[in-house]
């Protein structure tokens, strides 16, 4: 996903930054939630709660009461290995973005020691064996919905490395809060077996319904640990095609990998598009029958089906 020029300069994006900022401005909890309130009225207006197509299970519910009261939520092995295997041989071939510095795309065998962080491009996401269809499987968007109170949006889709390299880590890998949009949550699932050494996501309990400041900033471990006990970080651990829910409004970290590369999808369902990013939806040739609005900022209208 290409980011939008939301300072002054070139390709500047005078309304993204308007409204990117001015969800970013409102920090107190309860006036945020009154916000939440009216935005997905409207769109339940427009376009239905969303919820009402999706039948909701004891485990749904679960995770439902997890997100709200805990910010974090697991919801088990969606991806069998049989299906990461397809997902990996498919990327076999397909090209690498570094993260940390510009340099020419490169396949996973060519990778040099010094990236880092890497992503594959959207339309590589999009066309990979598994990835849409689990973004817009049943149990998935009906928890999107419940926790949005309206139909949700996909407003981002991503599946990125991360490897072990010595040295200082990226900023994307210490502690941190994002401000994607007034409500949202992302739905994150390994594509590699994740334990202690290979950078498991870690969660700090309850940090979605404090109060963040208006200028984002990073955490390091020390500061987090002076201020909370080590039962409040939840680490997510598990095997590939794990997954799990959270609302990354709460502090976060992508632990950087000690021992092994880490691979994981991110998907990222919200009220509204997140105007951090400028959205170039790409062509989609698959046989899955695609919610328009739901799907709207990542394929293009031509793969709609009637």
């Amino acid at each position: 996903m290409e980011y939008a020029q939301l300072k002054p300069g070139r390709r500047f994006a005078p309304l993204h930054s308007l409204l990117y900022y001015s969800q970013r401005m409102v920090t107190y909890p309860s006036l945020r939630r009154l916000v939440v309130r009216a935005l997905s009225g409207a769109v339940r207006l427009r376009q239905g709660a969303g919820s009402e197509l999706y039948a909701s299970t004891d485990a749904e519910e679960a995770a439902l009461d997890d997100l709200y009261r805990s910010g974090y939520a697991p919801l088990g092995n969606l991806l069998d290995d049989q299906q990461c295997d397809e997902i990996h041989a498919w990327l076999a071939d397909k090209l690498l973005i570094d993260r940390d510095r510009v340099r020419p795309g490169f396949t996973l065998a060519q990778r040099t020691e010094a990236v880092r962080v890497a992503d594959y491009q959207l339309r590589d996401v999009i066309a990979c064996p598994h990835i849409l269809a689990l973004a817009n499987s049943p149990p998935l968007l009906g928890l999107a919905a419940r926790y949005m109170a309206c139909k949700p949006t996909i407003s981002a889709l991503g599946l990125r490395w991360s490897f072990p390299v010595p040295g200082s880590d990226s900023a994307l890998q210490a502690f941190h809060r994002d401000s994607e949009d007034w409500r949202y949550l992302k739905v994150l699932v390994y594509l590699t077996d994740v334990d202690d050494g290979a950078g498991p996501h870690v969660y700090l309990h309850g940090s979605h319904l404090t109060q963040a400041p208006v200028r984002l900033r990073f955490y390091s471990d020390s500061e987090i640990s002076r201020a909370h006990s080590a039962d409040m970080l939840l680490t997510a651990i598990g095997t590939r095609g794990f997954c799990f829910a959270v609302d990354t409004a709460g502090i976060h970290k992508g632990t950087a990998p000690a021992l092994q590369p880490r691979l994981m999808l991110q998907i990222q369902y919200s009220l509204l598009p997140s105007y951090a990013y400028r959205y170039a939806p790409e062509h989609y040739q698959g046989a899955l029958l695609l919610d328009p609005y739901v799907n709207r900022l990542i394929v293009r209208p031509d793969a709609w089906r009637d």
